[in-house]
């Protein structure tokens, strides 16, 4: 240390209090890192390893830099590869500092506290979440996540480990915080088994996670004099996750105040529950192959017009409704809207380029928001009023709330306007921010800069005339000050008195005393005239973060609003019909079709397709070829179901559905080597899942049960698992199949009914139809499918000739089977024949 200069002392020693951050230090206008951080910037971003000399007898060290302005370009590249930046800056200017500028770390970005709009994805939540398990992955474990972006706060306990890993996997987490005794951090080997896979894990000591600590933390940021009206009361450790979060924030934000909301608590049993594979095999916000947004559904259904509306749409999807009383609130706002087009499109028109008020609110209150951040807010604000007189006399339930603009609001929208130019410079230290006439002191120095400028303009002609050189020119550079410039051809006429200050390859510069005089004026008042500004900016700045609750208040209801327009936009114009909700079991659909694959078609039109379920029928047995569209059919009617649910219109002619607890899928092949398991496994344990936890009122949608074994074994699995949701557990059930042997099912059980994807056989040539009609096929037209596939013509051949050969010589026959799985096991005797099935007897 004593070897450094003074400014690589400085930096160790900042880089000694962050040791698990890339230290990103100032140097002019560039944040630099030096030593192993530069290496890591350098490898990460892909940019040039440098070095500078860091003392006698050190010797030059690693260096790599990013200009200051493009922080938030390469600070969410390193925030997207899970790094955590400490920002160094620094804390005076170089023209009034005398040896080393002061600097300090003024805050931490990780992947969970990320503010800055270049950092984050406009469309999506960005949360940080904190977790306290009771007793290592046994018992209760609280959860705690908030958007640090948005001020969202929410709080919840769950009965199991396997229920927080699908809660975790559902938020997608960018930052994951557990209780630790160190401040070292948590290692990959230390990661419990119910932590996503590739999460962001950071430590907090878990003294922050008791209860006595936690609610104090609550009391003292949220100014309460008790935390029983948070509904936290019932949930300790919840609130003991809480305290883990807000001391995690105090740590990472010094000096920042996240403006965060009181935390709200939340329960599972609130909504229509989906499990991760779910998710991903309906491709809800990504798709299963690529994890890409188009081909998603909300890619397809998604019209909002601002960053919150897409938000709340995309929250929606993940969190269903099972309130009928909400859901149809919902449905009757979309009506409005679909009924009243000139509405609609007026309140889109003001829609579409409002701020994201909920983020600009954020930035506001945490005091990093820019000019243009106000200036965008402003004209958010202002567009309340024009939504709010568009909206007048309306009655259905999500537009009432936005008829009355708060006063407060409609002023601090007129102060932004009086006070902030109309096109704020990108920085603050730059000045140009304050309109004339908002404060006398500043225009005060303004006129006085004025009259220096002016006089400047003087100087210049007067010296042309007095020294004959027609191009001369007064003028400033940042390093060297004001100056008076001549071209090298005109040196020889330079008065006497002109002193030199820089010589260039085509200008000789100098300067005078009196002009060096009026130069120290001109800086003095223009670094008092920034000054100004900058403290008037900052009040304003401060004034408009002490409304942020009531900012985002207003732009949770424009986000509603936004999302509910842009589905009515979607009903109108893609011929969606309102379905009919009730408190029942039935799924009944006339004419459906998937919303992603219709708008996917290239020519064609898509083949509509009824479904009946939940009446007579809890099973449909589904048989048909490859490549048919039964996998498209079988998600369709889940993808439905959800639209429903969640207030939507749906693409089919008519619709009415009962009320769905749970959607469960198990479609196509995927392995998890990483855990020691094969596609087969992987579809047993999601499809044993669903046997667990499926009830009368969830709907079950599964595609091909028993594949990716032998025949028998996959046939005689398949038979006990449509056995089992039809008996036993009676839910709603479209089960897929190449096992045409299953039609006999529907022969035993009066509640399963045969349904068969038609196809046409013309001159050796396999034509599919997409339509699903009563009836089982007999067939698997497996061959005929990889014909189509371009499998050679002799392989085909001789795939025929086998086919053959085994059909002759099988003796399987299903139709025999009299008594189910569940009959059987029911026996007084089911025990003993279990046991001696299993030992082979």
């Amino acid at each position: 240390m004593a070897a450094l200069t003074p400014m690589m002392r400085h930096y160790v020693q900042l880089k000694q209090r962050a040791p698990k951050r890339v230290l990103l230090y100032r140097l002019g206008d560039f944040y630099e890192c030096f030593f192993e951080d530069a290496i890591c910037l350098s490898t990460t971003l892909e940019l040039t390893l440098t070095g500078k000399d860091a003392g006698k007898g050190i010797g030059r060290v690693p260096m790599a830099g990013i200009p200051h302005h493009a922080l938030d370009r390469y600070g969410a590249q390193l925030v997207q590869r899970g790094f955590s930046v400490a920002i160094c800056d620094q804390l005076e200017e170089a023209a009034t500092a005398s040896g080393l500028l002061r600097r300090d770390i003024t805050r931490v970005i990780t992947p969970g506290t990320v503010i800055e709009e270049g950092m984050l994805n406009a469309r999506r939540n960005n949360w940080l979440a904190a977790v306290l398990c009771q007793e290592l992955e046994q018992a209760f474990t609280g959860l705690a996540m908030a958007d640090v972006s948005t001020g969202e706060f929410l709080a919840t306990e769950l009965p199991n480990s396997s229920l927080l890993h699908q809660e975790l996997l559902r938020i997608g987490a960018s930052e994951l915080l557990l209780p630790h005794h160190t401040d070292t951090g948590i290692t990959a080997l230390e990661h419990p088994r119910w932590c996503p896979e590739g999460a962001v894990v950071s430590a907090v000591p878990r003294s922050a996670f008791q209860r006595s600590i936690a609610e104090a933390m609550l009391l003292e940021r949220f100014q309460l004099s008790s935390t029983a009206g948070l509904g936290l009361a019932a949930l300790p450790l919840a609130l003991c996750a809480c305290g883990g979060m807000l001391r995690y924030l105090q740590d990472t934000q010094r000096n920042l105040t996240v403006p965060l909301a009181l935390p709200r608590t939340y329960s599972l049993e609130q909504h229509l529950q989906l499990d991760h594979q779910t998710r991903r095999h309906l491709e809800l916000t990504e798709t299963q192959r690529d994890s890409r947004l188009q081909g998603s559904l909300l890619w397809a259904i998604d019209q909002t017009q601002t960053a919150m509306g897409g938000r709340c749409l995309r929250r929606w999807l993940q969190q269903p409704l099972l309130d009928l009383t909400a859901i149809v609130a919902r449905q009757e706002t979309i009506a409005t809207l679909v009924d009243g087009a000139a509405l609609r499109q007026a309140l889109r028109r003001v829609l579409r380029p409002m701020g994201d008020l909920e983020r600009l609110a954020g930035r506001a209150g945490s005091g990093t928001a820019s000019g243009r951040d106000l200036v965008g807010l402003a004209d958010g604000l202002e567009r309340l009023e024009r939504l709010a007189k568009l909206l007048r006399n309306q009655q259905a339930p999500h537009l009432e709330p936005l008829q009355q603009v708060d006063a407060d609001l409609q002023v601090m929208a007129a102060d932004l306007r009086q006070t902030l130019v109309e096109n704020p410079p990108l920085t603050l230290q730059d000045g140009g921010l304050i309109r004339d006439g908002v404060d006398e002191t500043l225009d005060d120095l303004r006129d006085r800069l004025d009259a220096d400028e002016a006089w400047l303009q003087q100087l210049e002609q007067q010296e042309r005339q007095t020294t004959g050189i027609s191009n001369l020119r007064v003028s400033y550079s940042r390093s060297f000050g004001y100056y008076i410039g001549v071209s090298r051809s005109k040196v020889a006429q330079v008065p006497d008195h002109y002193m030199r200050r820089q010589t260039l390859s085509n200008e000789e510069r100098f300067f005078t005393p009196e002009l060096k005089e009026r130069e120290g004026r001109i800086l003095a008042l223009k670094t008092r005239s920034i000054e100004r500004e900058y403290h008037l900016f900052c009040a304003l700045r401060e004034r408009v973060g002490s409304k942020a609750a009531l900012i985002r208040n207003r732009a949770a209801a424009v986000a509603q609003l936004d999302s509910l327009a842009g589905l009515a936009e979607l009903a109108a114009t893609s011929n969606y019909c309102r379905p009919a909700l009730e408190d029942s079991r039935v799924v009944a659909i006339e004419g459906g079709r998937h919303p992603v694959v219709e708008q996917n078609l290239v020519q064609g039109k898509f083949v509509e397709n009824d479904t009946q379920l939940g009446g007579t029928i809890d099973m449909m047995i589904l048989t048909g070829p490859n490549a048919s569209g039964k996998s498209c059919y079988l998600r369709q009617a889940g993808l439905l179901q959800l639209l429903a649910q969640i207030g939507s219109f749906v693409p089919a002619r008519q619709a009415r559905f009962g009320i769905c607890d749970r959607i469960f899928t198990r479609v196509g092949a995927v392995d998890d080597l990483a855990a020691g398991q094969s596609t087969f496994m992987v579809e047993m344990s999601e499809t044993a899942n669903i046997l667990h936890h499926a009830s009368e009122h969830s709907l079950v949608l599964l595609d091909e049960i028993g594949r990716g074994t032998a025949t028998f074994d996959g046939l005689a699995i398949a038979w006990a698992v449509a056995e089992d949701l039809a008996i036993r557990i009676g839910a709603r059930t479209i089960f897929a199949t190449h096992y045409h042997e299953l039609n006999a099912l529907a022969q035993q059980q009066p509640n399963v009914a045969n349904y068969q994807v038609m196809v046409a056989e013309e001159h050796d040539r396999l034509v599919f139809l997409h339509q699903v009609r009563p009836g089982g096929a007999d067939r698997s037209y497996g061959i005929e499918a990889a014909r189509l596939a371009g499998m050679p013509s002799q392989v085909v051949l001789r795939a025929r000739q086998v086919l053959g050969c085994i059909e002759a010589n099988s003796r399987l026959s299903l139709g025999p089977l009299a008594t189910s799985v569940t009959d059987w096991a029911q026996d007084s005797s089911s025990d003993h024949q279990i046991d001696d099935f299993a030992s082979g007897s």
